[in-house]
Order: structure tokens, then C-alpha cells, then sequence
């Protein structure tokens, strides 16, 4: 489920492939202006898929000329990021970037 409040979304549940078809038609929908922050920290549980819908919805944006962000990446999340390679890719908002 994603929730709305100003450039904030809040992301909350379960990202992992059985669901990944919603997400990604739900993040494309809610991704409709620049300057956006994608809060992770409702996410209860997420595998390779989660990654995939990030870089996914972090390219949709660009093609549009706009930027988002990524906040509270739960760890295991980060970890996954780590071990595919892909944790630079993923823009990150704030001092979680940097650690």
C-alpha cells in the first residue's frame, strides 16, 4: 500500500514477487511529480523483487525528468543491494545514503 501525505510516500507491507505486479502499477501511479521521498519504512518484508521496483520506478521518474528519493531502506534491503552491486544505484534521501 502506498500512502500520500505532500511529496512524501509512505510505502507499507509485503514487496516481494507474489505482490510485485501491484506494486509496480501502484509506484508508477504515484510517482507523478518531481521531488518525491519514498519512505521504506513500513516495509515489512522484501526480497530481490523490492530492488528490481525501485530501480524500476527510480528510471520511470528520470524519463520524465524528475528526481526521487528513497528513505529508510530497511536493512535487508540494503544488504540485497549490497550483495547484487546495485546500492549506488539506488538514490537514497538523507544521512541513510551515506551509511
Amino acid at each position: 500500500m502506498i500512502e500520500r501525505s505532500g511529496d512524501r510516500l509512505a510505502l507499507k507491507g509485503v514487496m516481494t514477487f507474489p505482490e510485485a505486479l501491484r506494486w509496480r502499477e501502484q509506484g508508477l501511479s504515484a510517482i507523478d511529480r518531481d521531488g518525491l521521498t519514498l519512505d521504506l519504512a513500513g516495509v515489512e518484508e522484501a526480497d530481490s523483487t523490492a530492488l528490481s521496483l525501485l530501480l524500476e520506478w527510480q528510471r520511470a521518474a528520470k524519463a520524465r525528468g524528475w528526481t526521487i528519493v528513497f528513505a529508510n531502506l530497511p536493512p535487508n534491503m540494503r544488504s540485497l543491494a549490497e550483495v547484487y552491486g546495485v546500492l549506488e544505484l539506488i538514490a537514497l534521501a538523507g544521512p541513510a545514503a551515506s551509511s
